[in-house]
């Protein structure tokens, strides 16, 4: 089975940045997608951002999108969320995620990260 491992997380102020990282245990097999979601309390867990093996094909949250900046290294089986001019609305439990689509099959999403708190202060 595939594991995942997230770094990256913490507090910062509004406006500031954060990156996460988030490396897969081995190199898969296959076509896949590899990314975050994320869950703030009483929420439900809602899609941030994916990047696929074909053309480095990204997808980004209406929420997010200009702000952050999802990237890969092949090499290191390693994905890269760049998190700038963070809003409070932010704050959440982000969960890195592998499947066979994360952006637009994420009912199929097989893999998951132990999750790593990003909080925002006003």
């Amino acid at each position: 089975q595939v594991q995942l491992v997230e770094s990256g997380g913490g507090l910062v102020q509004a406006g500031g940045s954060l990156r996460l990282s988030c490396a897969a245990s081995a190199r898969i097999i296959g076509r896949y997608s590899m990314g975050w979601f994320r869950q703030a309390p009483g929420k439900e867990r809602e899609f941030v951002a994916a990047i696929t093996l074909s053309g480095g094909n990204t997808n980004y949250a209406d929420s997010v999108l200009g702000r952050f900046t999802i990237s890969r290294d092949d090499a290191k089986n390693t994905v890269y969320l760049q998190m700038n001019s963070l809003k409070p609305e932010d704050t959440a439990v982000y969960y890195c995620a592998i499947g066979p689509d994360i952006a637009t099959m994420p009912s199929r999403t097989y893999g998951w990260g132990q999750g790593t708190q990003v909080t925002v202060s006003s």
